[in-house]
């Protein structure tokens, strides 16, 4: 199983862990909402899982425009 990061924005990947087993407690899965979960988590068949997180160049876009938290996608 691998967990794989990427931008919900611009789509890059932040990065992957390679773990054998760990709890949605220590990835902090826990705290989100059922509604979080769906949006930000993709399960495949494999047992690979897909994070979508913000990178940090998105942040920064983001902390000086923050208009942009009304935009899913903002950097074209």
């Amino acid at each position: 199983m691998a967990l794989h990061y990427y931008c919900r924005h611009c789509g890059i990947k932040i990065g992957t862990i390679d773990a054998v087993s760990l709890r949605s407690e220590q990835l902090g899965f826990h705290q989100l909402t059922e509604k979080e979960r769906l949006e930000m988590i993709d399960y495949l068949p494999n047992g690979d899982i897909y994070v979508k997180t913000i990178c940090e160049d998105c942040q920064e876009a983001l902390d000086r425009n923050p208009d942009f938290h009304q935009c899913e996608k903002f950097i074209q």
